[in-house]
């Protein structure tokens, strides 16, 4: 088996800090505390606020997976209940409170020296072209090492996840078919988790499926065909690549040592998360 690229490495560990602002009651009560409730709302809340009240054209454009008429029920309206600066200072409060519920007995120094490196990769990521990197880099940093911690979580997925839509569009794959070409390669298992998560229909699927056939990637039971799982790793080896500028600043040494005092963070976070998930976030074995 070969061995994890360090920004592939380094983003299983980070990922799951960041997913606590999804699936923990704390970010809800965080939320509810503000006047906004709702699972969908709170997500497109609280991941579209740093771009400031916008309409539903940029925030499908940047989220890339989720059929656009789900954006459009969930924006503008939600600007009508909670205003952007608001969502954001919810958010980060539900994350603060959820990591340090789940961190009580950690050492408070490798916490915040995990901060400190993982703040130190945010900070010298390439901005140019991520959009959503780049609208989360302008927001205040908190003066907290728990709140860093999950403000440069926040910031390096984003970075990641800006590079991962540039290296499917080159692909020549669009936001549906990028979700049931990943679902192919679990074996169909994970549609009836991500399409409803997602907002695509039957016949959206249905067609975005037979497009993948045509061009051989995915057999006509939806299941990714050798030649599919070949593309696909191409995808992620580009994602990869363009995901490596925060780790060379670090140095080899520095993102060792920065993914040291991540493991146990991230086993923490595992605990609150669910399974099957359509980040996509994998519970590592």
């Amino acid at each position: 088996m070969s061995v994890p690229s360090a920004p592939r490495r380094l983003w299983a560990l980070f990922e799951p800090l960041h997913a606590v602002t999804y699936f923990t009651p704390q970010a809800a009560a965080a939320f509810g505390e503000a006047g906004l409730t709702g699972f969908w709302r709170r997500y497109f809340a609280g991941r579209a606020a740093a771009l400031g009240a916008v309409g539903p054209g940029p925030v499908t454009a940047a989220f890339f997976g989720f059929a656009p008429a789900m954006v459009s029920r969930a924006l503008p309206d939600v600007w009508t209940r909670i205003a952007p600066s608001a969502a954001i200072a919810a958010r980060t409060a539900g994350a603060r409170a959820a990591l340090t519920d789940l961190f009580p007995d950690l050492p408070p120094s490798a916490v915040a020296e995990a901060a400190d490196l993982l703040g130190s990769a945010a900070r010298a990521a390439d901005l140019p072209g991520r959009v959503l990197a780049a609208a989360h880099a302008d927001l205040p940093w908190p003066p907290d090492p728990i709140g860093r911690l999950w403000h440069a979580a926040t910031i390096l997925r984003e970075h990641r996840g800006d590079g991962h839509v540039a290296a499917l569009l080159t692909a020549g794959v669009d936001g549906c078919e990028s979700l049931v070409w990943r679902v192919g390669l679990d074996g169909g298992r994970l549609r009836e988790v991500t399409q409803p998560a997602r907002g695509w229909t039957d016949e959206q699927w249905q067609d975005a499926a037979r497009r993948l056939e045509k061009r051989g990637w995915l057999t006509a039971e939806g299941v990714a065909t050798p030649a599919g799982r070949n593309a696909y790793a191409e995808v992620e080896a580009v994602t990869d690549r363009l995901a490596e500028t925060p780790w060379r600043h670090l140095g080899d040494a520095g993102a060792e040592r920065c993914a040291d005092l991540l493991a146990p963070l991230a086993a923490r976070a595992w605990t609150v998360l669910p399974d099957d998930n359509p980040i996509p976030l994998r519970r590592p074995s």
